[in-house]
């Protein structure tokens, strides 16, 4: 077990392209660190630059104690387990499982031991004796999980090991790998584990903690609540959350001693927790950001702070509803329980609807830096 440390860390290619723009990053001991972001935004790159498969440029990186940029892999402790599993096709699971092993040496007693023990781990008892081809994609990536536990390593690489599952598969997998972790640091044998995907559910639903990256920097490092609620900034707000953060331009507006933000023609209320947060930026143009579901939409005026807008399209998620309001010149997404959402939409579409914002759940960026203002 051993924690990792990225100190100023950089990539640059050799035609001058940056994609890694001197990150700082500490993984304590244990923890189980997800790295996510949308496609080019250097997650893989920076994994790779820790697994020892990437030169690095600048900075360091630190494994324990040990500064390792010029270490080989195998020197660094680490096992990865890649997207594509990188199973040996003419090798048994079991072999599989004991190669890594074999390469180093270990007595034949050890290597069986150590297979056998991750074998039961993963429930691939029944399946040792196949051979890859005879695998289905859920059981090969188990067998590629298995081999980076048979090495007892001090941290874990997992490099988008679940995108090439199916939805299904991928939830299952989800919960084995985190059950995984668990079960490691509750027997006393914990590894450090760092897990790169572009996915945010799997971010939200694994991670101890979530690292956001976008074109190569650090947007914010911080528990999945934190990241959901508490977004530092833009690009975080809108990048975690499904369906989307309602992001869009506004002012604030002095109404009777209390900022209000300008939507269309009309004004909704700043609750006073936020107006305090704010107040220095009265009269400027900013950004609200309001999640869907503390979006709420009526037939009547609400009793205070409600705009209206034309409810134009809705999607039936069977439990719920998301319910689309045109407003000035954009699209308002609501999530609606099923209850409260359908004797509206009985009603037809292409009609004037009401909406307010739970205030104490909405964020006010900064046009200029997008940093979130009201937190």
């Amino acid at each position: 077990m051993a924690e990792v440390i990225f100190n100023k860390l950089e990539k640059v290619y050799s035609n001058g392209f940056k994609a890694v723009h001197a990150i700082d990053l500490k993984i304590a001991e244990g923890e189980f660190m997800v790295i996510v972001g949308p496609s080019g935004c250097a997650k893989s790159t920076t994994l790779r630059m820790l697994a020892g498969l990437e030169t690095i440029s600048g900075g360091e990186v630190r494994i324990g104690e040990k500064i390792v940029n010029n270490l080989a892999p195998k020197e660094r402790g680490i096992a990865m387990v890649f997207q594509n599993y990188a199973l040996y096709p003419h090798m048994t699971v079991r072999e599989n499982l004991a190669f890594g092993l074999k390469l180093s040496k270990m007595p034949k007693a050890q290597i069986d031991a150590q297979v056998n023990e991750a074998a039961k781990i993963l429930e691939l008892e029944e399946l040792l004796d196949r051979l890859p081809r005879q695998l289905s994609g859920g059981q090969a990536q188990r067998v590629a999980v298995g081999r980076a536990i048979v090495k007892k390593p001090d941290v874990f690489l997992f490099d988008e090991p679940l995108s090439n599952l199916d939805a299904k598969l991928r939830a299952s997998m989800r919960i084995r790998i985190s059950d995984l972790h668990k079960q490691l640091k509750k027997s006393g044998k914990p590894a450090t584990t760092v897990y790169v995907t572009h996915d945010q559910t799997e971010a939200m639903t694994m991670g101890d903690r979530i690292c956001v990256m976008k074109l190569g920097h650090i947007m914010q490092v911080d528990t999945p609540d934190n990241l959901y609620h508490k977004p530092k900034n833009m690009f975080v707000a809108g990048f975690i959350g499904a369906p989307e953060m309602n992001i869009r331009a506004t002012k604030l507006v002095d109404q009777a001693g209390r900022l209000a933000l300008s939507i269309g023609n009309e004004t909704m209320p700043l609750s006073e927790t936020l107006h305090n947060n704010v107040v220095d930026h009265a009269s400027q143009d900013v950004f609200y950001g309001i999640r869907p579901e503390f979006v709420s939409v009526s037939d009547e005026p609400f009793a205070e702070g409600s705009c209206s807008g034309e409810l134009v399209r809705v999607e039936n998620m069977g439990h719920e509803f998301f319910m689309y309001l045109k407003v000035a010149e954009y699209e308002l997404t609501a999530r609606i329980p099923s209850d409260e959402a359908k004797p509206m939409i009985e009603k037809g579409l292409h009609r004037k609807v009401y909406f307010k914002f739970d205030m104490n759940k909405c964020h006010i960026f900064d046009a200029k830096t997008e940093l979130n203002i009201s937190i």
